[in-house]
């Protein structure tokens, strides 16, 4: 069936092959298709071109799709992100769900099973915006954290905290929506790079540091004795609410 609206949808996969080939038949299903061929401009494509869905490979060159799926995920929870990828074990699937992906679908695949998903998913999102009725965060991550005497409202973009209440930067707010769901977990440097910013390399790791001092002075008793956001030797960081 021919689409009658225009949904824009952003495929990040680096075979040139399989990508032109979904394309082809998004585009004859009346869809608005871009290709991305890594992870880093399919980061930018998805924020400059505001797609209605993803299709995501995991294995990409720069940035894996795993990190590009979360970089997403702390700004829109509610884009649909379908993988195709061809790593189709159980812990490959179950790491995507935790991660928030809405569907996965192993290569090789059907496509008739694939047009069909992408309509499904397209549709449940139609129906979400009409059911918008109730309240905009019943479902996916909570608008305030509390924490050690802290409170974070990531809704308003403030905090009320040992510096007193302040108002938090687009980017503080992204990283420490990151540390939140990472919690207690280490954070390597190079993965909230890849998750909070998108970069692959081209930043030095002495930028996440002067977050984490920023944030010790915002949220810890004795900056200089953390008990919140700890420092994991050769590694990165730890969140410990």
């Amino acid at each position: 069936m021919i689409k009658t609206e225009k949904k824009r949808i952003l495929v990040i996969e680096d075979e040139a092959h399989i990508a032109e080939g979904i394309k082809l038949n998004l585009s004859l299903q009346g869809y608005t298709v871009k290709i991305a061929g890594d992870g880093v401009s399919g980061i930018e494509f998805w924020k400059n071109w505001h797609p209605d869905l993803v299709v995501l490979d995991i294995m990409l060159p720069g940035i894996d799709g795993l990190s590009v799926l979360q970089n997403i995920r702390l700004e829109d929870e509610r884009l649909p992100v379908l993988i195709l990828s061809a790593k189709a074990r159980d812990r490959d699937r179950i790491k995507g769900f935790s991660l928030g992906v809405d569907d996965y679908l192993a290569k090789p695949f059907n496509l008739e099973e694939f047009l069909l998903r992408v309509e499904r998913l397209l549709t449940r999102v139609a129906w979400e915006h009409e059911q918008a009725a109730g309240p905009a965060d019943a479902e996916g991550f909570a608008p305030v954290y509390e924490f050690g005497g802290n409170r974070i409202e990531f809704d308003t973009g403030t905090a009320h905290c040992q510096a007193g209440e302040i108002t938090l930067t687009e980017q503080e707010l992204k990283l420490l929506k990151l540390f939140v769901i990472h919690r207690d977990k280490p954070l390597p440097r190079k993965k909230i790079l890849e998750i909070g910013w998108g970069y692959t390399g081209g930043m030095t790791t002495r930028t996440v540091d002067n977050f984490i001092v920023r944030f010790r002075k915002y949220f810890e008793e004795d900056p200089k004795k953390p008990i919140h956001f700890k420092s994991v030797r050769s590694v990165g960081y730890r969140f410990d609410p």
